[in-house]
């Protein structure tokens, strides 16, 4: 079209050189002056002849530009048909079906199942040429670079945290080992910290190998890793710490997928099926969560299958395992000899703690069901304790089972304002699974492993009252049932030995005095009442800008000893202001 205006254009131009030509002569004679306005009308009828021909041209382009425009258009909605036939509209993919082109097109190459991978094409000046229509819109935060989505997440956060007791932690509670009880300076002095190491960075790659196959990547970090320079001095210097690093391959006609990396375990409640990053974590601005709440993050390999479009889903796990030992202050049995559990770390493991002996990953089975109105999950967990008692030239392996089952529900009790959340998980040597970390085992009178009976249980109500306000209260607790202890030469060994001294736990004392009176209070339980809210009070294109507030009380009771039963308790408050752009 800039090519025909340009031609008119000159046309014109040389139509009006020619008038000014003629204009400007002088004529000879009178006579002449009648030929020279022949000679103009001429001009100017061949003149309007040439425009008449140059907008019938253009009318003529402008019909083929409007239906080689319908043309793709019937080409996008049947490419949108085929994609509606390959998947039904929810991701399932049916048996391919016979397609046709219309006049004028012809179907891509043909991918998996006979299903064009690029088609329909069109045909222009002979060649074959894809029609090219949207894809998939994309959200905040996210990309497309080279085929691959990319979406980014996280949250930017400071934080307030106010405690009775002085644990001497960051923003992650620790609910059962530094809870102090009355003998320690630290129960009689309050806890104030500001911290920013919640915040949090996240990136999903995704990624589609074909139309049934789907790859997929995740990263997750925070800051609360302490490095051997960091301090709350002048510059904190922590660092960076996974929180989450997997993939996964996904096949849709198969409803099934494999992850394998760090994760949260199959254990944690899900809100929906067992879908990864659909966790039911509790809302708490604690980053220790809430006694009773069930999870860990760790390093495994993951297998899960649904079934009936996802209505119920069976997961398999073979998960990382870590056990935690109490090990008494008459040391671990009456034998002559040791036991070796656990081993300080070395090599790129950490050389500041130490790591259990253990000879197979913590295997985990777990069922759920979304029938419609909430989700149920019911579970199985199996785990290896290990360990090798040795005495001079000689020694014994143990490997004691362990592990326990349980489930959860969440169920709508108002749809889309109120939910209540419960779970439970009961066993022997489950420790590690809890919030509040009560030890796994202890050890038997041959050395062996010696696993603790235990109950978490967690119970929760969740509101929404308006689209802006999340409401919460848990209620959690984390119960040892019974002492794992035995006497051996008016010795207490194990875990909860009555004859172990608990005289000095309710009187200060000077930690170094040697007047000091032994604490040993093994813990027989820790429970938790928290509330809180959180309110998002800006929400745009530009993300979300979010404050929040969290009260807890937590009690935490031993077992009977020498002297009494102890408790001691803390009162926590936390305040958090978030900024999360691409929420």
């Amino acid at each position: 079209m800039r090519r025909n205006n340009a031609s008119r254009a000159s046309l014109l131009a040389g139509a009006a050189l020619a008038g000014a030509a003629l204009a400007h002569a002088a004529p000879s004679r009178a006579d002449d002056t009648g030929a020279q306005i022949s000679a103009i009308e001429k001009q100017i009828r061949n003149l309007q002849g040439e425009l008449g021909r140059m907008k019938r041209s253009l009318a003529k382009r402008d019909a083929d530009v409007r239906a080689a425009r319908a043309e793709a258009e019937a080409a996008n909605r049947q490419a949108m048909s085929v994609s509606q036939r390959i998947t039904n509209g929810t991701g399932q993919p049916l048996a391919p079906q016979p397609l046709s082109a219309p006049p004028g097109y012809m179907l891509g190459p043909a991918g998996p199942g006979g299903i064009p991978k690029y088609g329909p094409y069109v045909n222009v000046g002979g060649v074959p040429t894809p029609v090219i229509y949207p894809g998939p819109k994309l959200n905040r935060g996210q990309f497309e670079l080279l085929g691959v989505r990319v979406t980014l997440g996280g949250f930017i956060t400071a934080d307030s945290i106010i405690r009775s007791r002085n644990e001497t932690l960051d923003i992650a509670s620790n609910f059962n080992n530094t809870i102090p009880y009355a003998s320690s300076p630290n129960y009689h002095t309050p806890e104030f910290r500001e911290s920013s190491r919640a915040s949090r960075v996240s990136l999903l790659v995704e990624a589609d190998a074909d139309p049934v196959t789907k790859l997929t990547a995740y990263w997750e970090a925070d800051f609360q890793g302490a490095g051997s320079s960091s301090n709350s001095g002048e510059s904190n210097s922590y660092v960076l710490r996974e929180r989450q690093l997997y993939a996964q391959i996904s096949r849709n006609d198969w409803d099934f997928y494999v992850l394998g990396g760090q994760s949260y375990s199959l254990l944690t409640q899900n809100r929906i099926g067992i879908i990864p990053r659909q966790e039911n974590t509790p809302l708490t601005i604690d980053a220790q969560f809430v006694p009773g709440f069930v999870w860990t993050r760790n390093v495994g390999i993951r297998f899960v299958k649904g079934f009936d479009d996802d209505r119920f889903d069976l997961g398999l796990s073979f998960e990382s395992p870590q056990a935690s030992y109490f090990t008494g202050g008459n040391g671990t049995g009456s034998l002559d000899g040791t036991v070796d559990a656990t081993n300080t770390g070395s090599g790129t493991l950490n050389p500041d703690t130490s790591y259990s002996d253990d000879i197979a990953p913590d295997v985990i089975l777990k069922a759920t069901a979304d029938p419609g109105l909430g989700h149920y999950e019911l579970y199985g967990l199996a785990r290896f304790l290990h360990d090798r008692t040795s005495v001079i030239g000689s020694g014994d392996n143990h490997t004691v089972l362990a592990g326990g089952g349980g489930g959860d529900a969440i169920v709508p009790l108002v749809p889309g304002k109120l939910e209540l959340t419960a779970s439970v998980l009961a066993g022997e040597g489950i420790g590690r699974y809890g919030s509040a970390q009560l030890p796994d085992a202890t050890f038997s009178r041959t050395g062996a492993p010696q696993p603790l009976p235990e109950i978490i249980a967690l119970a929760g109500l969740v509101a929404h009252p308006a689209s802006r306000f999340d409401l919460y209260a848990y209620v959690g607790t984390e119960q040892i049932t019974h002492r794992e202890s035995y006497t051996e030469g008016k010795k207490g060994y194990g875990y909860g030995s009555p004859l172990y001294s608990n005289v000095g736990c309710d009187t200060e004392q000077p930690i170094t005095s040697p007047l000091a009176q032994p604490c040993t209070a093994n813990t027989s339980g820790v429970v938790q009442g928290t509330l809180g809210a959180w309110w998002r009070f800006l929400r745009g294109d530009y993300g979300t800008m979010q404050t929040g507030i969290q009260y807890s009380y937590t009690r935490k009771t031993a077992f009977e000893g020498v002297g009494g039963s102890p408790s001691t308790d803390d009162n926590m408050i936390f305040l958090s202001f978030r900024y999360l752009p691409f929420q």
